[in-house]
């Protein structure tokens, strides 16, 4: 039975949804994709209470990596892309093209890389917001552009704006 709760954050009311401690999603409001709670899964906060605590950690600058049970559901190729978000510096930025570089990805199928990372499951979490244009430009993100300027802002990987 998936279990669920909701956390809220800087960038918004996390859903987090699993199966016992096991995370198998972190959405943020309004992102396309995002799973919808179902009347046969289960609120338990308790069984996410290492996450929150991880992620409370994360939004006050106390926690660069997390250290979760995590258990999206992929393909063998996205969760090849995925663990090499995992891969990304804390504070620090990389593009399509060298994410597929690393991965021995043919830069025909940079799109397919692009691709494996818009299905992240697993916002924050499996840091897809590090993943730039070539051009430094701020490529799609699930969760909206804005709030994948505001986690690169709070990571230091970009000044604020001044305004």
């Amino acid at each position: 039975m998936k279990t669920y709760t909701r956390i809220d954050s800087p960038v918004g009311e996390l859903l987090l949804v699993g199966e016992g401690t096991a995370l198998a999603s972190l959405s943020l409001p309004g992102q396309r994709n995002a799973p919808v709670v179902r009347a046969d899964w289960r609120r338990d906060d308790e069984a996410f209470g290492e996450a929150a605590r991880q992620l409370s950690a994360y939004f006050a600058g106390r926690l660069t990596r997390f250290e979760l049970s995590l258990a999206p559901e992929g393909t063998e190729f996205q969760q090849r892309v995925w663990r090499a978000l995992d891969e990304i510096p804390y504070g620090t930025t990389t593009t399509y093209g060298e994410l597929a570089a690393r991965l021995g990805v043919d830069r025909a199928e940079i799109r397919a890389v692009g691709a494996a990372i818009g299905a992240n499951p697993l916002l924050v979490v499996r840091p897809c917001h590090r993943v730039i244009g070539a051009d430094g430009s701020m490529r799609g993100y699930a969760g909206g552009v804005e709030r994948k300027v505001q986690l690169l802002t709070h990571e230091g990987a970009l000044q604020p704006m001044l305004g």
